[in-house]
């Protein structure tokens, strides 16, 4: 298998824990603070890798299966993918805007599995003093992970209360605002295209820059 290199291994797998560590079976919802969702999913989520990152890294496609299934009842796709297409959101056809979440997603769940048998942790924590949020309605939970190296990487997710569930849009790592940054992506790459949606959705690759997660704003 080709060796993966320790700086790649690291931002791989906190572009993972972006959104994993957020997931939780649906019928955990109902807990009062979203913050006792993600502390409480942690342990839950890296339980299902532990002790299979050999059998997942031959076997990518039952890797890409677990975190869909992880993403499916946290991750609010269509509020993210209308926010990543900003501007260009209002004159895109309602197939286009499905059609890019639809990619989007993909384009996610391919970049976390990836990473997600390559990561080396030594601690991911959930700090029991939050932040109070202004809304009943909105949330923002911090975390952090510690590299190997002792490293503090701090991240913070951003949730919203849908239909009675707390789902995670946005996430802020070390700094750095990745839906600003995927929207940013999106803009430019209309702008190279002449604002051709199709074009745009159909060559939609997001990129993080390794160095700026490393080193943060």
């Amino acid at each position: 298998m080709m060796s993966i290199s320790p700086l790649v291994r690291l931002n791989a797998g906190l572009l993972l824990l972006i959104l994993l560590t957020a997931a939780l079976p649906a019928q955990a919802q109902d807990v009062e603070h979203p913050e006792a969702l993600i502390r409480d999913s942690v342990e839950a989520l890296m339980s299902q890798i532990e002790g299979r990152r050999d059998h997942f890294a031959q076997n990518p496609d039952e890797l890409e299966a677990v975190v869909e299934d992880n993403l499916a009842d946290v991750a609010d796709f269509r509020y993210i993918g209308a926010s990543v297409m900003g501007r260009y959101f209002g004159n895109a056809t309602p197939e286009q805007r499905s059609r890019f979440v639809k990619v989007f997603r993909q384009s996610l769940i391919d970049t976390y599995a990836k990473g997600l048998v390559t990561f080396d942790y030594r601690e991911i924590r959930v700090p029991e003093a939050q932040q109070a949020s202004r809304y009943d309605d909105q949330a923002s939970v911090s975390m952090e992970v510690v590299g190997v190296d002792g490293t503090i990487y701090p991240v913070s997710y951003t949730m919203r209360l849908d239909d009675g569930q707390w789902k995670v849009v946005n996430v802020i790592v070390n700094g750095i605002n990745l839906g600003l940054t995927f929207r940013n992506q999106f803009d430019e790459a209309m702008r190279q295209h002449n604002r051709d949606y199709d074009a745009v959705i159909g060559g939609w690759s997001p990129e993080l820059d390794v160095e700026q997660l490393e080193e943060g704003e």
